[in-house]
């Protein structure tokens, strides 16, 4: 915050610095516009990161990767945006997608689990993976649809692989009893939001909002 009381203490001594004198009272003036420019300069040195840029600066952010918008809110354009810069960079390998699904959702390495169907003993598949398991939590704080995630994942694997299954977990949990009493996996309390598991799903394929990746 720039004050008049500073620009003053800057003037030289040949200068009256007396706040209400003339120079004084022109510097009061000046320091408000100064404060306003001063609040643009910050804002656009902090648009320039992905998460806190909005609206047109980030449509220039994505074009520079080459990421375009479609009908995309801010929150899942920037999930595009960085999914794609993983994606310039991918080889199509498991550790690559994993570096690009965590980037997307905010996830750690560990949270997700993907397999090669290839090695599935009961339904192998050549050309295919199966994400086993990702936090439902990650995927619904980011904002983006399961099937327009999957469309990320389909784009991030090499060509030719298809992504046959995508399990999210949670913790939810009913068990016969006697069984011990766990808050955090059982049916919640309308009183304590604290209380409760979390509901997983599993991806099935359907209509929704196509993304332009």
């Amino acid at each position: 915050m720039i004050s008049a009381a500073d620009l003053i203490k800057k003037l030289t001594d040949v200068f009256t610095k007396n706040p209400d004198s003339n120079i004084g009272k022109l510097l009061r003036i000046v320091s408000e516009p100064m404060n306003e420019l001063k609040q643009d300069f910050e804002k656009i040195e902090t648009w320039r990161d992905i998460d806190e840029a909005k609206g047109t600066t980030l449509d220039l952010i994505g074009g520079n990767v080459g990421q375009k918008r479609g009908a995309a809110s801010d929150e899942v354009y920037r999930i595009m945006i960085k999914s794609k810069i993983a994606r310039n960079l991918s080889k199509g390998d498991v550790n690559t997608i994993i570096r690009v699904i965590a980037l997307a959702v905010g996830a750690n390495y560990s949270d997700i689990k993907i397999q090669q169907k290839f090695y599935d003993p009961l339904d192998p598949e050549p050309a295919a993976i199966s994400l086993m398991r990702l936090p439902l939590e990650k995927l619904a704080s980011s904002g983006i649809e399961l099937s327009q995630f999957v469309q990320i994942i389909s784009k991030t694997v090499a060509a030719g692989v298809s992504v046959q299954s995508i399990e999210l977990e949670g913790t939810f949990e009913v068990g016969s009893l006697p069984e011990s009493y766990d808050p955090n996996t059982g049916f919640g309390d309308i009183n304590d939001e604290s209380i409760g598991g979390k509901l997983g799903a599993v991806y099935e394929a359907g209509t929704s909002t196509e993304l332009p990746i």
